[in-house]
């Protein structure tokens, strides 16, 4: 622990020496998640520029202290004990947007309502079906997230990245691999900087009457009262032919409104876990291994995780496979004993 602290102060003198955005220490990353979920941030920086970050992750990795890049924190469960290492936060000095005709550059910083909303501007049509989504574009792109069972990834041409070693890596389309709610990103631990997306010329009336009816649609399906990350499950291809989505599965085996401490199962989508004030990270975990083991055993499809958790030693991984780890470890698909140990 003492060594630990001896690092972490070396390291925030040397990122305050190198002036290379705002410095905070001990903050809350509840504040920073759409859960509203998780204890303290040793340290937190936010980089105000694409230049600053990369020689902050290698300040940090100089230092050999523990690191998580994140953006809006939507689709993130923080563990209950904080992070004991530093919190990289990209944000609005990280989100400039260019646009040539129908080709397209954004910053990872770029917030993604905002980025839909640009490009109805301009007539540039194909991701309407992000409208209303939260979070920061670097994200999406990771997870080639999308609604209406699409996914950005289909318009996007090139993603420049940082990798581990604070070097610029380039990947074109077939590079990241794109599919369903996935991408080669997810696994390259390169950090997004920027993305190039090629899109289509239409009318910008009408990609905004398809944008309201999306953003309608949301509104009636969705929870919006209690902090939430959005869809917790992913919907499998197979899975969906034979039973349809996540949330539908979950309400067919009798589990929406179940609770865990104040996490439940929304009563409005079952493929969405709530806040109702309090909840830890711990609560969502069970409410997570509940509905994947039911779901799992009633039908013999196993769901997989879309929100990401981060634990207090650094680990990211689906939030199910930390489940499976503290309340399943018997299951035959729990976490691989190397990672259990950071849990």
């Amino acid at each position: 622990m003492r060594q630990h602290r001896e690092a972490l102060k070396r390291l925030s003198c040397a990122l305050a020496a190198a002036d290379l955005g705002h410095i905070e220490c001990d903050v809350s990353l509840a504040e920073c998640s759409w859960y509203e979920i998780g204890g303290l941030a040793d340290i937190m920086v936010h980089p105000h520029s694409a230049q600053a970050l990369q020689r902050t992750l290698a300040i940090i990795k100089d230092h050999g202290v523990p690191m998580f890049v994140m953006g809006d924190g939507s689709n993130v469960i923080f563990d209950d004990a904080g992070f004991r290492g530093v919190v990289v936060r990209l944000g609005q000095p990280i989100s400039a947007m260019a646009i040539d005709g129908t080709r397209v550059k954004a910053e990872a910083g770029l917030w993604v309502p905002r980025f839909a909303l640009e490009l109805a501007r301009r007539g540039l049509s194909g991701v309407e079906h992000i409208a209303g989504i939260p979070g920061t574009l670097g994200g999406l792109i990771v997870m080639n997230g999308g609604s209406q069972r699409k996914g950005i990834g289909t318009h996007v041409t090139s993603v420049t990245c940082l990798d581990n070693a604070g070097e610029i890596q380039h990947f074109n389309q077939q590079d990241c691999a794109f599919g369903y709610r996935r991408s080669a990103l997810q696994k390259s631990d390169c950090v997004v900087l920027s993305a190039e997306f090629e899109l289509d010329l239409a009318p910008p009336s009408q990609i905004r009457r398809e944008m309201i009816d999306i953003l309608a649609t949301r509104r009636k399906k969705f929870p919006k009262h209690y902090p939430n990350c959005g869809s917790v499950f992913l919907s499998d291809p197979m899975m969906y032919d034979v039973i349809g989505p996540p949330g539908k599965a979950v309400e067919e085996v009798g589990l929406r409104g179940l609770s865990s401490g104040a996490a439940q199962i929304s009563s409005i989508h079952g493929n969405f876990i709530v806040n109702r004030g309090g909840a830890s990270a711990r609560d969502v975990l069970w409410l997570i291994y509940k509905m994947r083991q039911t779901v799992g055993e009633k039908t013999g499809y196993w769901m997989d995780c879309e929100v990401r958790f981060v634990s207090q030693q650094g680990a990211v991984m689906p939030a199910h496979q930390a489940a499976d780890v503290l309340f399943g470890a018997h299951l035959s698909h729990a976490l691989p004993a190397e990672l259990q140990a950071l849990l």
